[in-house]
């Protein structure tokens, strides 16, 4: 009841100027106004820009073979030829934090439609999950390939919206025939156009096709060269035993067991040239490239102390910078809309001052009657916080109408933040406290017997 009383004689003081006390809390709505208009300004640009940092590929996580070596000698990156298609069926059946997992096998050769042609950038082998990985679900034209083709090595591929232009121009390119090394692949679907990465790359000069369609038909399979090669021995020692008639010695002598360790044969069978990962959120890549390397090592057989034959890259360098910049941008605006709640807090106790000196003879006679400092101090104090408030919850109704105005004009993206607006209540009734508390101090400070003689 005490608080009651507190808040309506402290509403009855201020409604006996209501055009001051509106003027007063000016300051604060504009403050406040301000800080939500920022607020909601920054949160939309700051999930627009990591969508746009999601469909580059945040959260992706890209696995490329080790480097092989031999006697001492580095073959280069990518040399070793351990990663398959079931790698990518173990890490997604496995791993928890991994969201999906696309198979890739890289190519570049050039592609004819009639009597033009084109070399993509990139020219991938992959399953239906990689559309997932890269946001590419969304088709400009057509369907994407499925599961079944990517089993049957189906000859059906998609097209970046570059090649689409460059080949077909104007025309649709769904239904017709491409030529890819002599082989003809049918297109079934046109992807979104993306536009240039961060480095500059066109991400629409692309073609997608099932990876065992790549690897067997167009780069070839290493299944068929091991084949080969050991028909072609066979054929070399056959024809050696008929030179050499007789003879129980071997044309090429055996390799020792250290000959065997210090230079190893590389091994050929269904390699694929890289896996494209995604994990589940941008706060679980740690994990993730964690679960990945412990599956692989145990999947390669590779021993303790022994070094990966693998290598994990991810993009959280790209993502920090940019997330860091936002937040700085956000910051800053949050830090000039401030400055206008301090311009308002000193408008409050400017205006407190002065009704304190008016009500000086008020003061007197509530200390007179019985009122202790502690009640004056809790009344001018509450004044102050109550115009505050009222000012924040206008603030907030404007700035939120703001931030929609600016949205529908200038095509900006804004969200709204309720940690915004529940930051304001606080801040403005922060302000209220800290800049009232002086006057009302200085009010319970007062002598009655001179407070009554005040004229």
């Amino acid at each position: 009841m005490k608080v009651y009383r507190t808040v309506r004689t402290a509403l009855k003081s201020l409604m006996r100027n209501p055009l001051r006390a509106m003027l007063t809390t000016l300051g604060i709505v504009i403050g406040v106004g301000a800080v939500i208009a920022m607020m909601e300004i920054g949160v939309g640009s700051s999930t627009a820009i990591k969508n746009t940092i999601a469909s580059m590929g945040a959260n992706v996580l890209l696995v490329f073979p080790g480097t092989a070596a031999s006697a001492g000698v580095s073959f280069g990156a990518g040399t070793v030829v351990t990663l398959t298609a079931e790698d990518a069926e173990a890490i997604l059946r496995e791993c928890p934090s991994v969201r999906n997992a696309a198979p890739v096998v890289r190519a570049r050769t050039q592609v004819i439609y009639g009597n033009k042609n084109w070399v993509p950038s990139v020219m991938y082998g992959t399953t239906p999950a990689f559309l997932d990985i890269r946001d590419w679900t969304e088709l400009a034209e057509g369907e994407p390939f499925t599961e079944r083709d990517v089993m049957a090595a189906n000859k059906v591929c998609l097209l970046g919206q570059t090649v689409a232009r460059e080949l077909f121009g104007d025309e649709s390119p769904v239904g017709k025939e491409v030529r890819v090394k002599n082989v003809s692949f049918r297109v079934v679907g046109v992807l979104s156009p993306k536009g240039a990465n961060m480095m500059g790359m066109d991400q629409d000069d692309i073609l997608l096709a099932p990876w065992t369609t790549i690897k067997y038909r167009v780069t070839g399979s290493p299944l068929q060269t091991v084949t080969q090669g050991s028909s072609s021995s066979s054929s070399t020692t056959s024809s050696s035993s008929s030179l050499y008639p007789g003879s129980g010695a071997k044309l090429y002598p055996e390799r020792s067991e250290a000959q065997a360790a210090s230079q190893p044969m590389p091994v050929r069978f269904n390699n694929i040239d890289q896996i494209l990962l995604a994990a589940r959120s941008a706060e679980e890549i740690p994990l993730a490239i964690e679960e990945v390397t412990l599956l692989l090592r145990e999947r390669h057989r590779i021993r303790p102390g022994e070094p990966d034959d693998f290598n994990i890259r991810d993009m959280t360098e790209l993502t920090r910078t940019l997330s860091s910049t936002t937040t700085l941008m956000t910051n800053m605006l949050l830090w000039v809309a401030m400055i206008s709640l301090v311009v308002g807090g000193v408008g409050i106790m400017n205006i407190m001052l002065v009704s304190v000196t008016e009500r000086t003879r008020e003061i007197g006679l509530r200390m007179a009657v019985g009122a202790r400092a502690r009640d004056v101090l809790q009344q001018f104090l509450t004044e102050a916080v109550v115009l505050c408030l009222v000012g924040g919850m206008v603030g907030i109704a404007l700035g939120h109408g703001g931030s929609k105005l600016v949205s529908v004009t200038m095509g900006w993206p804004v969200e709204s933040s309720p940690e915004a607006v529940a930051a304001a209540v606080g801040v403005s009734a922060a302000v209220g406290m800290i800049f009232g508390f002086y006057p009302a101090w200085k009010a319970s400070k007062m002598d009655p017997i001179e407070a009554l003689r005040y004229e």
